[in-house]
């Protein structure tokens, strides 16, 4: 199984708590002014890499707590990511997904597309919501507009309400 990426972060401290290995998904539609990947936007873009080599990237990856799927939209490859999401819960780490769209609209999407809510199982954390300009605030842990949410996926699944993560 192969999937687009724009690239990888082996070390990242500022993509959710910890060391964190990061998946840069290739592929974008929301188009969000200010964006800070709009080289992710071409979904022709990036590299053609096998899901089964990001495993073994990750394997490799030392002293680090999760791993972040961020973009473009990793959602445009939920299949592959949803599979790697697996994986990547054997080996013990957590999974922190990153997306443009609402956490409401990603359960819409998922009662129609089998990817999507795999992607949204496997997933620990999701931060949702796409990047408003106007909202810009370099204080936030882990985001960059106000709008967006850092939402506990377990928890909120449970509950069948939002529930925002407590970590900053």
């Amino acid at each position: 199984m192969e999937m687009r990426i724009a690239g990888t972060e082996r070390e990242s401290v500022v993509d959710g708590p910890g060391l964190r290995f990061v998946v840069f998904a290739q592929g974008c539609r929301h188009g969000c002014r200010g964006c800070h990947n709009p080289d992710t936007w071409n979904q022709a873009g990036g590299a053609l890499i096998k899901v089964e080599d990001l495993l073994e990237q990750i394997k490799t990856a030392r002293l680090i707590k999760g791993v972040t799927f961020s973009g473009g939209e990793p959602f445009l490859q939920a299949a592959q990511l949803a599979w790697l999401g697996r994986e990547v819960k054997k080996l013990g780490l957590d999974l922190i997904t990153f997306t443009g769209y609402t956490w409401e609209v990603l359960l819409a999407l998922a009662e129609e597309d089998n990817a999507v809510r795999e992607l949204l199982l496997v997933s620990d954390y999701i931060v949702d919501g796409p990047f408003i300009q106007e909202e810009r605030d370099l204080e936030l842990p882990f985001r960059g507009s106000r709008n967006q949410r850092v939402i506990d996926a377990v928890r909120s699944r449970q509950a069948g309400v939002v529930i925002e993560a407590g970590f900053s």
